[in-house]
């Protein structure tokens, strides 16, 4: 197992941040540090949906973020909704977009990575590229910007597209690329390890279609380890729609 150490420590303030809910669905920010599901162990039961559930108890999972990764997560209300926003998600008709601060500075300003993933067993939960066998994964992304920490150490803050939805996708995508995330317990080299106290990956926007009268709606939280504020997901540039 790649976590042996590992302890688990959810944080407790913000206990739950709803940034939207009607009807059909609710929209919360999920901390980085929290699972997005329980887990099998006892001490593993605090999750985003356990505690959604004690305010909606008819909430459900539609999609996950991992447990070090923060941003936006809907939730369906109800069975009709939860088919509809799944189907979304299945047939990739959401818009979906993150962002990292990852190790050194990045040489193209945008790209594509396309590389095959699949789950290293052995090494579990992590996961690794594997040209024969791994399932198709698509990452887009878009520096922001190229700097350089207090310590002096190299960063690019990046935004990152996926256009498939693989486990750690981005997190294994950026390591093929060179550039590690930083705080990233499971893919950081001690240097980029160390440059952060979490996972510097930040889903910040989620943008579909209301499950019952088909309104676009799109959701943003800040980033939290970065100043910059992106524009809304309407203006995304078309080669990353």
């Amino acid at each position: 197992m790649a976590n042996p150490s590992f302890v688990y420590r959810p944080p407790m303030s913000p206990y739950l941040d709803i940034v939207y809910r009607d009807n059909d669905m609710v929209v919360a920010i999920k901390p980085s540090g929290l699972l997005s599901v329980p887990g099998k162990a006892v001490e593993h039961r605090d999750a985003l949906i356990t505690r959604i559930n004690r305010v909606f108890p008819t909430a459900t999972v539609v999609h996950r973020l991992d447990m070090a990764t923060s941003g936006v997560m809907v939730l369906a209300l109800n069975k009709d909704s939860h088919r509809h926003i799944s189907k979304q998600f299945e047939l990739r008709k959401t818009k979906k977009r993150y962002f990292a601060r990852v190790y050194g500075h990045m040489t193209h300003d945008t790209g594509e990575v396309n590389l095959p993933l699949i789950c290293d067993w052995p090494n579990r939960p992590k996961q690794k590229v594997d040209h024969e066998n791994g399932k198709r994964a698509v990452t887009h992304f878009e520096v922001i910007e190229r700097s350089k920490d207090e310590s002096g150490h190299a960063f690019t803050l990046v935004a990152l597209y996926p256009i498939t939805g693989r486990s750690h996708q981005l997190r294994v995508h950026m390591l093929a690329l060179g550039h590690p995330i930083l705080g990233d317990r499971l893919y950081a080299h001690p240097k980029a390890l160390a440059m952060a106290p979490r996972l510097q990956l930040h889903a910040e926007s989620l943008s579909l279609t209301h499950p019952t009268d088909a309104q676009w709606l799109n959701f943003q939280s800040p980033i939290p380890f970065s100043h910059y504020q992106a524009a809304s997901m309407a203006t995304v540039p078309e080669e990353y729609e």
